[in-house]
């Protein structure tokens, strides 16, 4: 079943072959600053099943991680939606911002992780795994 998705104005626009294999919430300082909220909804979905129908983001190599790794942030140039996110130990992932998602009824998440930097007023619901840190 195909997922679409698009940014706030419409520029970039893309489509997801099956359902995402991971679906969690990620709670990074970076991940909150990128996306202006507390958190940031992830789908987890492999390469070879996304593809751009319209538009083309843009790069924003995030390398002063946590982890030390480069995060390569992808978002459109002229809203500033984030669209999705992809990192070296996964490369053959791309982590979807579920927000672009044109239906996000499905979305439950399995995981939360870098939960030692959420902000002190989320709750996190009881039995969805929580990982303090990531390496």
């Amino acid at each position: 079943m195909a997922m679409t998705g698009q940014c706030l104005c419409g520029d970039i626009k893309y489509e997801i072959g099956n359902a995402p294999e991971m679906t969690g919430v990620c709670h990074c300082k970076n991940c909150q600053r990128q996306g202006g909220s507390a958190f940031s909804t992830i789908a987890g979905v492999p390469k070879s099943d996304f593809s751009l129908t319209s538009g083309q983001p843009r790069l924003y190599k995030d390398s002063d991680t946590l982890s030390g790794n480069t995060v390569e942030r992808y978002f459109c140039g002229k809203c500033g939606s984030p669209i999705y996110s992809a990192i070296p130990g996964q490369p053959d992932t791309l982590f979807i911002k579920t927000g672009t998602l044109d239906d996000t009824s499905a979305f439950t998440p399995q995981f939360h992780v870098w939960c030692d930097t959420k902000q002190n007023w989320v709750t996190l619901e009881e039995g969805v795994p929580q990982i303090g840190k990531q390496s």
